[in-house]
């Protein structure tokens, strides 16, 4: 396909921060997909690595980190360079979302990133507790700057693949699932219409389930930190607390659990790292696997948007998590880096398109608990078909790529939202801009729960009178 839509259009400067994996395979879709002056598109990065990609199109790059110290003085010029506002696109790590997004209000440009990131050092930071330093603080470190930041242009917060493109498929997988319950309810217009819809078709709870089965001609070599995306940022999430949206329908807090006493109350926190635990979840290819509680904002977001309340009282709240099984080579090196007391590997590789041999990244959300008990709903996007959409990128890439684009396109299609997060978006207009990007997108109902098999060989505390409590899902 060469006869790209252009969706939108940007009179101003495009400001890139990071040209990492994600940031290479952005840049070809804002050009097939948004029409811009690419003499005012520039991008920073500290790593020149990719620069010959820039080089060979034109556009500037400044070889720079931004720093809490020098993000003013170097960014500002950049987005206030006209005609009309700029965009400020932030695909880096250790520069913190909120700054951004205030420095992008003062310019009046438009703002997106993939992730709620701080400062560097905060996820090591031993002066902070558990729950300082979780994505739940970060979230509402985000919630207090639109408060503070009120209406205006638009910033969108967290719009990669997850977080971000799965809360796009929460909703349309939960009208998937009312439809298949024949249930005659209209289509919500609102938040509280939306969670009071997600308990009355009796969603407990909700898996990002995902399992990357790519894998490279080169096995991992000992020592090194493979994996299919950012591993600095995988790294991050792992070594953080383990988090989840907590549920109504849970009976107990797992013994490691803590809640939070600030904030919006949907989530808890396990006093270990997501890189040390293991979840019991289910996807279409592999069926029944374990994969890892990493800590993620849509975690929070989810159970927190699909909160029903009654006065001040919580009627119902799914429970949210990740559950994530990396490619393999992904899988040793957590195993490698967790045997060695969490000390990271010196050297760090991302898996590009031409070292992969196949494989697929099957990302999708998982609403178990109802009367058809669990169905997964998502994208089975293969690195064949990666190569044939899109340059730069393996699947894993493609997905969170193409769910920047669709909150580009979005955000300059509704110029005046001011800080939103993915759940606030139109989905059936982000996954439409997206949908050519990820390969077959489907639904699959399954009868496996946390508790099929369970006690067969070995005695286990199971609750077989309600299957997708928590207890049965967590591994250890």
């Amino acid at each position: 396909m060469t006869d790209w839509p252009v969706h939108a259009r940007i009179d101003g400067p495009i400001v890139m921060i990071g040209f990492g994996s994600i940031g290479k395979g952005t840049l070809p879709l804002i050009e097939r997909h948004i029409a811009h002056d690419r003499s005012k598109f520039v991008v920073i990065d500290p790593d020149e690595k990719n620069r010959s990609v820039l080089d060979e199109r034109g556009i500037r790059f400044i070889n720079e980190a931004v720093t809490r110290e020098n993000f003013d003085r170097l960014l500002k010029p950049l987005l206030t360079a006209g005609p009309g506002p700029g965009f400020l696109v932030n695909l880096s790590v250790d520069v913190s979302s909120t700054e951004m997004m205030r420095l992008a209000r003062e310019c009046d440009a438009f703002y997106i990133d993939t992730v709620a990131e701080p400062w560097a050092g905060f996820y090591t930071d031993p002066r902070l507790t558990m729950s300082q330093r979780s994505n739940y603080a970060l979230r509402e470190s985000v919630l207090e700057m639109k408060g503070a930041l009120g209406p205006g242009r638009t910033a969108v917060n967290c719009c990669g693949a997850n977080p971000g493109m799965v809360s796009w498929l929460v909703k349309q997988a939960l009208l998937n699932l009312v439809a298949d319950l024949g249930l005659d309810e209209p289509e919500p217009t609102s938040r509280k219409e939306w969670a009071l819809l997600m308990m009355k078709a009796g969603v407990k709870g909700i898996h990002i389930a995902e399992r990357d089965t790519q894998r490279a001609r080169k096995p991992k070599e000992r020592g090194t930190f493979v994996n299919t995306w950012s591993v600095d940022g995988f790294i991050a999430e792992g070594l953080q607390p383990a988090e989840l949206g907590w549920g109504t329908h849970e009976k107990a807090l797992p013994p490691e659990a803590r809640a939070h006493d600030f904030g919006c109350g949907a989530g808890i926190y396990l006093t270990r790292p997501g890189a040390g635990t293991l979840v019991r979840s289910w996807t279409p290819t592999a069926d029944a696997q374990h994969g890892w509680l990493i800590t993620h904002n849509e975690a929070i977001s989810i159970a927190d948007y699909f909160t029903a309340r009654e006065g001040g009282r919580v009627l119902f709240r799914p429970t949210c998590h990740y559950a994530y099984h990396p490619c393999d080579d992904a899988v040793l090196s957590l195993h490698e880096m967790a045997g060695g007391q969490w000390k990271v590997q010196d050297v760090w590789h991302i898996l590009d398109e031409e070292e992969i041999v196949d494989g697929i990244d099957e990302l999708g959300v998982l609403l178990y608990g109802h009367a058809r008990n669990a169905y997964w709903y998502g994208s089975q996007l293969s690195i064949e078909e990666t190569r044939r959409l899109a340059p730069y990128q393996n699947a894993t890439g493609l997905q969170v790529t193409s769910a920047v684009l669709a909150g580009m396109v979005w955000a300059l299609e509704n110029p005046d939202r001011g800080v939103v997060e993915a759940d606030e978006m139109d989905f059936r207009r982000c996954l439409e801009v997206q949908r050519p990007y990820l390969g077959p997108v489907v639904g699959r109902y399954t009868d496996w729960t946390p508790v099929t098999g369970r006690g067969v060989l070995f005695p286990e505390d199971v609750d077989y009178d309600d299957p997708w409590q928590f207890k049965n899902v967590i591994v250890r």
